[in-house]
């Protein structure tokens, strides 16, 4: 009986997610890092400013846990697909793990299927539980229709894809020392000029036009769109949501990452063979 290769594939790929679950799991620090940082930090924005939360300009405020839920969902997206994809990539690699796994029967694909399997299951779970604790917690009011729900699905699925493939790309130019300040460093410095800690019209306007090249600030500003008042959508630079330009942003973020994981990705460590 033949054996069918994509399905022998895939198999193979679903196999690795559980693995890489389990090897997840057991990194503590990569569990409070990447998983539940941004559902503590949204407890404790929750707590700190309370109930009554203005962002600025005119608008009425809205509750701490309700202004930033946006921004941790955001930030969860970028801490487990690029900074946790980047990271284990990276130190998997120093340590030889790509190498043995390159010498195996395994296929290649079957292998970034587990990484792709991992950052799914960890994004979906952690989005979930902060959707929870804003709601049973702290009583934020979740949007009762598809069209915003339908923007929270592509919102979330382009950025945890180009989250991935950039983290995989972003490995090749770190290493097991250097991951931590190579890696975090930029991830960390993001956060603050892309409206996750501060509300992103608070932010100087030329740091604005920096944090909208890259992909958090649209990630954040969807996420913003499907949470938040309509009213707040003034306090955008461009005094709306921008969806269109949002997608496009993220699709060319996904596709570049892509090319680049394609054209740059190494099995060994420089210097050996």
């Amino acid at each position: 009986m033949t054996t069918n290769p994509t399905a022998h594939t895939i198999r193979l790929g679903a196999n690795r997610t559980g693995l890489e679950l389990r090897m997840f799991t057991r990194e503590k620090e990569a569990v409070f890092f990447t998983f539940l940082l941004p559902i503590v930090l949204l407890a404790l924005f929750s707590v700190v400013f309370g109930d009554s939360f203005a962002a600025g300009g005119d608008e009425a405020g809205v509750s701490a846990a309700r202004y930033f839920l946006p921004a941790m969902v955001a930030s969860g997206v970028i801490l487990t697909s690029f900074q946790s994809t980047a990271l284990s990539v990276a130190m998997e690699r120093d340590d030889g793990l790509l190498k043995r796994l390159r010498s195996t029967p395994m296929p290649p694909s079957s292998f970034f299927l587990g990484k792709v399997g991992l950052v799914v299951v960890t994004s979906a779970t952690q989005t979930l539980v902060l959707l929870a604790v804003a709601r049973l917690a702290f009583g934020v009011p979740l949007p009762q229709d598809a069209e915003h729900w339908l923007t929270f699905a592509w919102v979330l699925l382009l950025g945890v894809a180009g989250g991935t493939v950039l983290g995989i790309a972003f490995s090749s130019v770190a290493s097991a020392r250097s991951a931590g300040a190579v890696v975090i460093g930029p991830v960390l410095l993001l956060q603050f000029i892309s409206g996750v800690y501060f509300p992103y019209s608070q932010i100087p306007t030329w740091l604005q036009q920096v944090a909208a090249v890259f992909p958090l600030k649209w990630v954040a500003q969807g996420m913003r769109s499907v949470f938040l008042p309509d009213d707040f959508a003034s306090l955008e630079s461009a005094g709306a949501w921008e969806h269109g330009r949002t997608a496009v942003v993220l699709l060319l973020w996904f596709i570049g990452g892509l090319v680049v994981c394609l054209r740059t990705f190494r099995w060994f460590k420089r210097g050996t063979t």
